[in-house]
Parts: structure tokens; sequence; C-alpha cells
């Protein structure tokens, strides 16, 4: 049985001590998702970093074609995941080549080998929930 405390209070300490946000999938178009969310994150402090080959910059931010460019450039604490679940394990294994400390997987998506993957490499993954919810919930 999971404990919903510890589980809320292991996602409040992540978000508290996350300050760079690597969104992949994150599109230009402000009716989309990814841009509502990034944009709720970028206005309650954390640095969003766009990750999306079709952008060339999203919310004030330049955009990188993969998470492995954008992590030359900048250190990044938490990938947040508005893809397919089918593309999960790419953007894991980037996720865990770049040194991240976690993977949050967004509402709808999910992928148990990826995060399977992800955990044994020392990464947090949150899976199927959407983050802007939980740091509301949080915070």
């Amino acid at each position: 049985m999971i404990d919903l405390f510890t589980a809320d209070a292991r996602l409040r300490a992540l978000l508290a001590r996350t300050r760079t946000i690597a969104v992949v999938g994150l599109s230009p178009d402000l009716q989309r998702a990814s841009h509502g969310v990034a944009s709720y994150l970028q206005a309650h402090g954390f640095r969003i970093v766009p990750v999306n080959p079709n952008a060339a910059e999203v919310l004030g931010e330049k955009a990188f074609p993969t998470l492995a460019q954008a992590a030359t450039r900048v250190k990044i604490d938490l990938v947040d995941v508005f893809r397919r679940s089918d593309d999960v394990p790419g953007v894991m294994q980037q996720a865990i080549a770049i040194g991240a400390s976690a993977v949050w997987l967004q509402l709808g998506v999910r992928h148990d080998q990826a995060k399977a993957l992800g955990e044994a490499a020392g990464l947090i993954v949150v899976q199927d929930r959407c983050i802007m919810v939980e740091h509301r919930k949080a915070f």
C-alpha cells in the first residue's frame, strides 16, 4: 500500500530543491498543455529550458532540439516530459546521461520499463501526474 503522505512529502521536497526544469515537448502554442504548465512553473520561480526541435524560443527562453544539447548550456535538475509514452525510453536515457536528478512524466504518460531504468540509475521518476497540479497542492 502506498503511503500518500510520504509520497506527497517526497514530491514537495523534490519540487523545493528543483531550480531548472527542461520541458521536453514544450510547445510555443498558447493552447497546448505544455505551454500552460511551463508558464505556470516559470511564474513560480523555476527556470524553464524548452526542448523542442521545431521551436527557436518558447516563453522567452532559447529552445534546444534535444535534451543533450540543452544540457551543454544549462544544468538541468528535472526533466518534465510532454511526449508520447513510446518516446519516454529515449528521453530517460538522455536524462540519465546528462545527470538530471529527476524525470517527471505528465498526465497520461507512463512507461514502466523506462521508470525502472531511471530509478536504477538513481533518478526520481514520477509518472502520470501533472507537475503543476502537484506544485499547487504542495505550495
